[in-house]
């Protein structure tokens, strides 16, 4: 994503997501508890609008994203956004569909990791934020559920139907997004929709602090190790192989890759700077 911006300022204050920052990681809560986080059209765009920005700024080297009380995010709001889309026209709709999927491209594409901390229902869209994320630490109360089919839309919402096989293969995937049962924590973490499956109430910190890894690690070689994973998912061995020679021989200007050199030789750890 372009670094580059016209007049528009940084926005001061969010309105439908928590922010907070601390040392180039950013952690984003959705908080609706009362509601188990569900998403409100103001929710989506502030996720998609946040995104970019961070993007855009680079001050950001990790994300962390959570939610606040009983469960991650139980997908969009019933009333607010399922009942208003039913008066909605065409176009109307077709805008609101391509604002949720921005907010998954946004996540695949921001130039630092995203680990979302799962714990309760990730149901529906909720479900879909997690799987977009690059890294998913959830506890073992964690349940997964793609209800698309259950409410009489396509289980290919948001790009599930592209990302979910890619994670847990075409099998799996076509049974969670068909029958929209929900995969619980043990057999999530067997099919690989799981990064990594902490003792219960713990997914948050065990996110935060493997955010904070990412934050301090090498931040060229993330975000290009990133932008490879998703652009090489559909090119032929040939062009993938040349992508990463193209990729390989830029890295090896940049000031992390000398700083590797130095510290080896000096017998230290490296002072990653991202540069």
């Amino acid at each position: 994503m372009s670094p580059y911006t016209g007049s528009a300022r940084p926005t001061g204050e969010w309105q439908h997501i928590r922010v907070s920052e601390e040392d180039g990681v950013v952690t984003v809560t959705l908080a609706r508890p009362a509601r188990l986080n569900a998403l409100t059209f103001g929710a989506y765009a502030d996720l998609r609008d946040l995104l970019a920005e961070l993007s855009r700024e680079r001050r950001a080297r990790a994300l962390v994203l959570a939610g606040e009380g009983r469960g991650f995010c139980s997908g969009g709001d019933v009333e607010e956004i399922i009942g208003a889309t039913l008066d909605a026209d065409t176009g109307e709709l077709l805008d609101f569909n391509r604002m949720t999927g921005q907010v998954v491209r946004a996540l695949r594409e921001a130039p630092f990791p995203v680990v979302a901390a799962v714990h309760g229902v990730a149901a529906g869209a909720g479900a879909v934020l997690a799987l977009a994320s690059d890294f998913r630490v959830a506890d073992p109360t964690a349940r997964f559920s793609f209800l698309f089919t259950k409410v009489g839309l396509s289980g290919g919402d948001m790009g599930a139907a592209y990302l979910l096989p890619r994670v847990v293969g075409l099998g799996h995937a076509t049974r969670i997004l068909m029958l929209g049962e929900p995969v619980r924590a043990p057999e999530a973490e067997r099919i690989g929709l799981i990064s990594r499956l902490t003792e219960e109430g713990e997914a948050h910190d065990a996110a935060a602090e493997l955010a904070r890894s990412l934050a301090d690690g090498p931040a060229l070689a993330l975000a290009q190790t990133k932008a490879l994973l998703t652009a090489e998912l559909d090119m032929p061995l040939s062009a993938a192989v040349e992508m990463d020679a193209s990729t390989q021989a830029l890295l090896m200007h940049s000031e992390d890759y000398a700083e590797f050199h130095a510290s080896f030789s000096e017998k230290r750890s490296p002072k990653w700077r991202g540069k």
